[in-house]
């Protein structure tokens, strides 16, 4: 939850309502901004600041990593269609999953400050390293 005072766990101004994976345009917007190449992928959305295309797609991502969360024993079977979908049909360029991983971390640690600890990094980074794994096994 959000903490008052400037102390362990307190949020910057105006970051008390949003934030972390629940912001689902962070990640997405921080991305299309640090990588403009990925914004090829996405010739028929609006990438302005408060675009309810990116918006959406972000809820999508955030709800896929989630069943992910759930489902880490058959992550392969459970990201299946999704793999097939951005290999066959986007042909999404593999590298694109590690540089939107990379916004997620960013944006993590952005938001939970101190709360992101080493630990929580590492494990965050391996979880998106096994999703990005199956992502792209249909590319070999």
């Amino acid at each position: 939850g959000v903490r008052g005072g400037a102390g362990r766990g307190s949020r910057a101004p105006g970051r008390e309502k949003r934030g972390g994976l629940r912001d689902s345009r962070l990640s997405p917007r921080r991305m299309f901004t640090t990588y403009p190449s990925t914004k090829t992928y996405f010739p028929h959305f609006d990438l302005h600041h408060d675009s309810e295309q990116v918006r959406h797609h972000g809820k999508k991502v955030v709800t896929a990593l989630g069943n992910a969360v759930h489902h880490m024993d058959t992550l392969s079977k459970t990201l299946s269609d999704l793999s097939d979908l951005h290999a066959y049909n986007l042909r999404v360029d593999p590298v694109n999953f590690k540089l939107l991983s990379h916004c997620f971390q960013v944006v993590l640690a952005v938001h939970l400050r101190d709360e992101y600890t080493p630990q929580l990094h590492v494990a965050f980074d391996k979880f998106m390293e096994a999703v990005c794994n199956v992502l792209t096994e249909k590319y070999r």
